[in-house]
């Protein structure tokens, strides 16, 4: 912007391709001048509403989610504990073989 749209300049400076310094002067000039139009969203969740706000229902649905990420995360544990226990155990010929205990 400093340098009167010198697109060219912007490609080599910032390592990018003339299109995508094109698009950011352009989504800055119309935004009347506001870099908040070069913000990017993608990835970002949208933000959930605060419990006051919420209903009876929503509020229930949210906690059900929320114990049903709790609960997949401690399957995966346990899952993970027995492979791992498996694993360590595949060299052992008797069960109360020495090995067995070792780190």
């Amino acid at each position: 912007m400093d340098h009167d749209n010198d697109y060219q300049g912007a490609t080599i400076q910032f390592n990018v391709s003339y299109q995508r310094v094109y698009s950011w002067v352009h989504k800055y000039h119309e935004a009347a001048d506001s870099w908040e139009a070069l913000k990017d969203n993608r990835g970002h969740r949208k933000p959930q509403k605060a419990l006051e706000e919420m209903t009876e229902k929503e509020r229930l649905e949210a906690e059900i989610k929320r114990l049903k990420k709790i609960n997949r995360e401690m399957e995966l544990e346990i899952a993970f504990a027995k492979k791992l226990v498996e694993i360590r155990n595949r060299g052992v010929k008797r069960p109360d073989d020495i090995k067995r205990f070792k780190n």
